[in-house]
This record gives C-alpha cells, structure tokens and sequence, in this order.
C-alpha cells in the first residue's frame, strides 16, 4: 500500500511563523478534531525545518516514555532517554520534540513550562478534545504555551490537492472585482460540489485521488465517523453525545429554528445539555451556531446557550453521516449533489458547508429568528458577522432563489446596525441589486 499523500496545508505557513518568532520561548499546541492531518503536516514540518526530531505518539508509545514525564526535574535525563529509546541524536536550538496526541499524557504537557524554559529544543503539541475537562483535570497549564487552531481541508487545499492552483486565484479576482462568469459558472459548481461531498478530510481525499470513486470515498468517511463515535464515548459514556452527533442532518432538515435536543433524546432539556454540548464543540467534531437575541456586534453579550444550531466540522462527513444507516448502493446523494438535482430537503448541506467556510476564517457562529407578522412562521438570518462596528447579515439558499424576504425584514428592523451589504448564498452566477449580493456557493469562501 502506498503511503498516505502529504498535502500542503496553510498551518505549514503558521509554523513557519511561529518557529522564527517565538525562537524557542513558547511551544505551539495544535488543537483539532482528529483525522484532519496533524500529525502528519507537523512531521513534514519538523523534517524540512529542522536538523533531528523526535515524534513521541503518546497514543503508541511504550511505558517507560510515559513515565519519563512523571518527574521532569532532571530534564537532560529525560532528553538522555529520548534519544537512546528513539535513536534520534538532539541538537540544541536546532531540533524539534513532538508530543502527539498529547491529551493521552496531560503530564507532558504541564512539563512544557520546564521544557520551554530549559530553551535547549523547539516542541509542539497536537491532539483531539485537548480542551475536554478530563484531560486537563489536576493539572497545571502552562502559560508558554501558544495555541492554534487546526480545521479540515478548506476549498484551496483542496484545490492544491487536486493539482489545481488556478481555480482559487481566478475566484480571489472575482471577489475583488465582482462580475458574472457566465459559462465558466456550471463547471466552477460542480467543482465546489465535489468538495462538498468529498471533504476536507485527508483520508478522504486520499481515497477519492486513488480512487475516483464516490463509494471508496464514503467508506473512508463512515471509518472516520467510527472514530468520532469512540471521542464522543470518552466525553460521554452514555451515548447522548454520539446520539446527538448522528442527529444533525435530521435536526438541520426539520427547518426548526433551533436544535430540538428532545426530540433525539427524550424528555430532555436544553438547559441540562448547555455542558455538554460545550464539551462536544471543544471537540472541533461540530460547529455551533448560537442565536442571538439582540443583534449586535459584541453578540457573546446576548448568545442563547440553550438556542443553537449544530453543524458537522467537515461537509463531507455531512454526507455520509446523513445516509449511514444505508449501504452506499442505496445512497444516491453523491450523483444527485454532484449533478445538482439534490432535493429539497437535502438543502442544509449548503448551510453546513458555509458554517464550516466561516469557522475555518476565524468567524464564531450566530443566527437570529423572530416570528412574521402573522406570527405562524420565524423570519430567519442563517449567519450574523461581525465586521468593524457593523453586523453582516448572510443567508445561504441550496437553490436559485433570489427571494429574501428575512433579510428584507432584518434590514428594515435593524437599519443602523448593518453593514451596507448583505449577502444571499445560492447556486447561481453572481448578481448584484441594490446592496444585496448575491455569491454563488464557492465565493463563500472569502467571506
């Protein structure tokens, strides 16, 4: 079996940054949900950047590795140790310790200060649910510790995957010079929808590069939703996080304006789950956006915690994670999405794309509802975003449809607090009225 592909990824350049800056007086933590290539683009790294390193995978290593940290006050033991068990020889200033997947030994982590400190050697830190209560409990985390978030492939990495670095420079032009593309439009669709169902985890864009096959694809998706099954046991043993995982696309297509918690599990309140739900979107498995109950830009003053919206960190793991109780044979999403005649009620795929664009740009998630008139139905802004002093309302559309009747009712509403455009997500060309813009899904992505 050939090895795994090591993609470029934009963390490479942060990385870059961080080693120059810092000059060994903090260590990096990268912190995100697993599978989406940690450990392998920190080990390209340390390979092209620096002279040795040592990789200590605290989910594999021995023992006795682990023990080492239990007792930090000798540290040239401890580097005397390292390098005779991994036959590595550590130069001072120019070599790089890795502590991988790091919430399986907390200790380590609280030695960072000592490490850092002793300035004898660079160290990064990765892992999945670093930030759940468990792995940090009883233990001190160091201040010299810088921290960073790491996501799935966005659509440019993407892009660089397929070998194509032309398409997101072409789309960057667009952006900044807004203008209808006409025929080139479909196949730019087509191309964004085929991300939508591959994704951004490399696993899968892997398997879709050796395999150019939607089912081998699905099968290296549904792999890594078993994995994700296993973290949310180690957050929840009852099963409540997983059962409420598995329920996204089902809450997502019941056009409720918030997640019905009671509905997955029952008789349950949405207050009794504010914890949990805290500690599932520290796993960067899910995105949550909370509503705001008076729009404005410091919107963590009015967040609902118990009002949210749940979303999955990777579109294509919304896929699969929509048909898994079905064989891939009985599952015709992937032709229907990647020749654009989805139904209706597969919409919020879009949606949960565009929440995982705005995440991966640094954007923390808000919605707002308010009932019509008539009080039947909630008018609703899918996306609020802060923007200097100014609220950018977004709405996200899986059709052609122009209309916008909430956007109209929230711009009518809050008039002074609204930036002087807003912005309709759908699956047509460019178009522009008045203030409102219309962005065809992939120019999302520079929102």
């Amino acid at each position: 079996m050939e090895p795994e592909r090591v993609f470029k990824r934009k963390i490479y350049d942060r990385l870059l940054k961080w080693k120059q800056e810092s000059d060994g007086k903090t260590a990096l933590l990268i912190e995100g949900a697993r599978r989406i290539g940690k450990s392998t683009i920190v080990e390209e790294f340390a390979r092209k950047e620096y002279e040795s390193y040592i990789l200590i995978d605290f989910t594999k290593c021995s023992q006795e590795v682990k023990d080492l940290f239990n007792d930090v006050s000798d540290l040239n033991y401890i580097f005397l140790r390292l390098q005779l068990i991994y036959g590595v020889r550590l130069v001072e200033r120019k070599s790089l310790i890795i502590f991988d997947e790091v919430q399986f030994q907390p200790l380590a982590r609280q030695a960072i200060k000592s490490f850092v400190d002793n300035h004898k050697y660079d160290y990064i830190e990765t892992g999945s649910l670093i930030s759940i209560r468990k792995n940090t409990a009883g233990i001190l985390i160091p201040s010299e510790e810088k921290r960073i978030n790491m996501y799935p492939m966005d659509y440019e990495e993407f892009r660089w995957a397929l070998g194509d670095t032309a398409t997101i420079p072409l789309l960057r032009s667009v952006w900044e010079h807004p203008q209808p593309l006409g025929e080139a439009h479909r196949k730019l669709m087509r191309d964004f929808r085929l991300y939508m169902l591959v994704g951004g985890m490399p696993q899968a864009v892997n398997a879709y590069l050796d395999s150019n096959n939607f089912e081998v694809v699905d099968e290296a998706k549904r792999l890594i939703l078993d994995l994700y099954d296993e973290d949310f046991g180690k957050i929840d043993p009852t099963g409540k996080a997983a059962r409420i995982f598995a329920a996204i696309p089902a809450q997502l297509n019941n056009n409720a304006s918030r997640y019905q918690i009671s509905r997955v599990i029952p008789k349950a309140r949405a207050e009794d789950f504010i914890e949990l739900i805290s500690e599932m979107e520290k796993s960067k498995t899910v995105n949550i956006s909370h509503h705001c109950d008076d729009p404005n830009v410091g919107f963590g003053s009015t967040e609902d915690l118990t009002q949210y919206k749940m979303f999955t960190g990777d579109t294509g793991l919304f896929v699969t994670l929509a048909f898994r109780d079905k064989a891939f044979t009985e599952n015709t999403i992937y032709q229907h999405l990647l020749n654009d005649k989805l139904a209706t009620n597969l919409g919020y795929i879009y949606e949960n794309v565009v929440s995982q664009m705005l995440t991966a740009s640094g954007n923390k998630l808000f919605y707002n509802t308010w009932p019509t008139e008539s009080e039947k139905h909630n008018y609703e802004i899918d996306f609020l975003l802060s923007r200097g002093t100014k609220i950018m309302p977004v709405e996200v559309k899986s059709s052609s449809y122009k209309t916008h009747a909430s956007m109209d009712a929230f711009c009518v509403k809050y008039p002074s607090r609204i930036t002087n455009e807003r912005y309709l997500i759908y699956t047509k060309d460019y178009a522009k009225e008045g203030a409102m813009r219309y962005l065809p899904a992939y120019l999302a992505f520079f929102l």
